[in-house]
């Protein structure tokens, strides 16, 4: 399965996606204009990837901000390793970082961790 880095723009996360490695990270802005395009190749790849994942799955997630479009294909997206969570529990986990200063994105992280049963890391530091 071939890996996806798609570059960020002042709208769209940087996207590493890292199948062999096991590794998703999302870094940036996400206030896309048609989300819908953007995350469909990323959740057909997951999808995929679920089929057949490597031995540990780390999802990393550094956004800054998000509008609600991109709340709800996150949501899709999480809810895909968190159902590899249940088929493989201790092989898949989230960590979502967030600025200090910002509550709002600390609180989206503890969100998901809410909704979500594997294991979610929320790391409190400065976004590269």
């Amino acid at each position: 399965m071939e890996s996806i880095r798609l570059a960020g723009t002042d709208r769209t996360p940087e996207v590493a996606f890292d199948p062999q490695g096991g590794t998703l990270r999302m870094e940036g802005c996400s206030i896309h204009e048609n989300t819908e395009a953007f995350f469909r190749p990323l959740l057909d790849r997951a999808e995929a990837y679920v089929g057949q994942p490597a031995a540990h799955t780390t999802v990393q997630i550094f956004l800054e901000y998000f509008n609600s479009s991109t709340a709800k294909y996150l949501l899709d997206l999480l809810k895909l390793f968190d159902g590899l969570h249940h088929a493989y529990p201790g092989t898949v986990e989230l960590v979502w970082h967030y600025e200090a200063d910002d509550l709002d994105m600390q609180e989206a992280g503890s969100d998901y961790k809410a909704l979500l049963d594997m294991p979610v890391h929320l790391v409190c530091g400065p976004i590269r």
